[in-house]
């Protein structure tokens, strides 16, 4: 790999420069760099044989049916698939710990199921066989998280007893959720599998290291130079330079807003500054970046107390 060893480097110092262009607004509220990387066949083959660690026949059909925006009201997935019809496999991208990804994996793939099955057979008296579930969420948080753990639905069940007669053999609903940790230093076998996963977990550890030292938009070109220079994600990264900027500065100024809400919740004991709070909170700084806001404005806006009463359409 030739480039510039780990420096991180303006783009626009770069002989070959991309331009930050400015933000517009995205269509579908998750279009985001990891479901655009992994937004087609060969990629999620390659991805599924990873996590797996199988082998996936050539003849082996993946169809590509992630929840759009339009049909489902805002509440859309990552990445669903199915594997020729015997699995549905979906995936979630979190950069915050999320304990309640298993309630919410059981409403994308009830809406999944909604969508790939026809629904006249349902009333019909033979059992309708439907693909296997495999549900995955991958994380590439700050915080500290193992290399992988696994989640159950029933973990978030309230305490019953004393309200049923007898020992039920187990909960009537369970939904099981594997969480990798993707960042730098985790799971190196699963990464060296899936070239694109590696990629996207170098750009993010990049943008980190780069953000140190660089404002937001500097750091988002420094990082990006950097991958082309190293051949990570090249061809994607050069083929749709201005769009990856626009998502990448939508997403990191998300994720930089949403702390600062979150510790100026904390400090004043509220309530929102919880996980009800906090979805509130998302859907509102996301329509102002949206907007056109930079994150400094939102900053501002959230000191002022101002984003908690604003008059955005909630997932916008």
């Amino acid at each position: 790999m030739a480039g510039n060893g780990n420096a991180c480097v303006p783009l626009h110092s770069r002989a070959k420069c991309l331009r930050l262009a400015h933000m517009g607004a995205n269509e579908k509220h998750k279009d985001s760099i990891f479901s655009r990387l992994f937004s087609d066949p060969d990629t999620l083959r390659e991805l599924y044989s990873a996590i797996e660690g199988v082998e996936l026949p050539p003849d082996v059909a993946i169809n590509i049916n992630t929840l759009s925006n339009a049909l489902f009201m805002g509440q859309i997935n990552d990445v669903s698939f199915t594997l020729g019809d015997r699995l549905v496999v979906l995936v979630e991208h979190q950069s915050t710990i999320n304990e309640n990804m298993p309630l919410r994996m059981l409403m994308y793939i009830g809406r999944v199921y909604e969508k790939i099955t026809d629904r006249m057979k349902l009333y019909q008296t033979k059992l309708e066989k439907i693909p296997v579930p495999i549900l995955i969420v991958l994380y590439n948080g700050k915080a500290p998280f193992p290399a992988h753990k696994v989640l159950r639905l029933s973990d978030a069940f309230r305490n019953a007893d004393g309200l049923r007669a007898g020992t039920p053999d187990g909960p009537a609903l369970e939904l099981v959720v594997h969480v990798y940790n993707i960042n730098q230093g985790y799971n190196a076998e699963l990464l060296g599998k899936c070239e694109t996963l590696k990629g996207y977990s170098v750009l993010v550890s990049k943008i980190r290291e780069c953000r140190e030292t660089m404002e937001l938009g500097a750091a988002l070109e420094a990082a990006v130079r950097y991958c082309i220079d190293n051949d990570i994600l090249r061809l994607f990264l050069e083929a749709n330079s201005s769009e990856v900027l626009n998502m990448l500065i939508t997403e990191w100024n998300l994720e930089e807003a949403q702390r600062a809400w979150l510790a100026q919740g904390k400090a004043e004991g509220k309530a929102e500054g919880k996980a009800e709070g906090k979805a509130e909170a998302e859907s509102k700084i996301l329509g102002l970046f949206k907007q056109g806001y930079t994150v400094e404005e939102v900053e501002r806006m959230l000191a002022q107390g101002g984003v908690g009463n604003a008059e955005i359409p909630i997932g916008m």
